[in-house]
């Protein structure tokens, strides 16, 4: 019944899309672990199972990365760093009240500058499909910066 309920509320074409953890994990693979990455994924393009994460580990392979994540509509911004892992629920939880207290305004204008910023595009195979994520400029594949 309930599951009934939720389907209605997204569409049944939301849930066809790859979610947002598969788009990660998928591109970091692609991508061979970098050790860093830093990019956008449209809202439309994905379902989201990350929602409400701004700051947490993520495992690909051999990799470990710190990922910081923020909703800045139209988009969701993932920047990923390779590091060890660590308790980053302290870090994590500090970044979510800061953008509750300014009510995620400045996330906002960040989406909004954005649509206007972005240069480069990148295609994400997934088991889903093919899914676009967006960069301010093309990254230098396995650079340390």
């Amino acid at each position: 019944m309930l599951s009934r309920v939720y389907k209605s509320l997204i569409g049944p074409q939301k849930l066809l899309l790859p979610t947002s953890s598969e788009v990660l994990s998928s591109y970091l693979r692609q991508c061979q672990e970098p050790p860093w990455t830093s990019y956008f994924v449209k809202y439309s393009s994905i379902n989201d199972d990350q929602w409400g994460n701004s700051h947490f580990n993520w495992k690909v392979g051999n990799s470990n990365y710190h990922i910081l994540r923020t909703g800045c509509y139209p988009y969701i911004k993932y920047h990923c760093s390779k590091k060890k892992e660590q308790d980053l629920s302290l870090e994590d939880q500090f970044f979510r009240v800061i953008k509750v207290i300014n009510l995620g305004l400045p996330c906002l204008a960040y989406g909004i500058a954005a649509i206007f910023l972005i240069k480069h595009k990148e295609i994400v195979h997934t088991d889903k499909g093919d899914i676009s994520i967006y960069f301010l400029y093309p990254e230098n594949k396995g650079s340390l910066y």
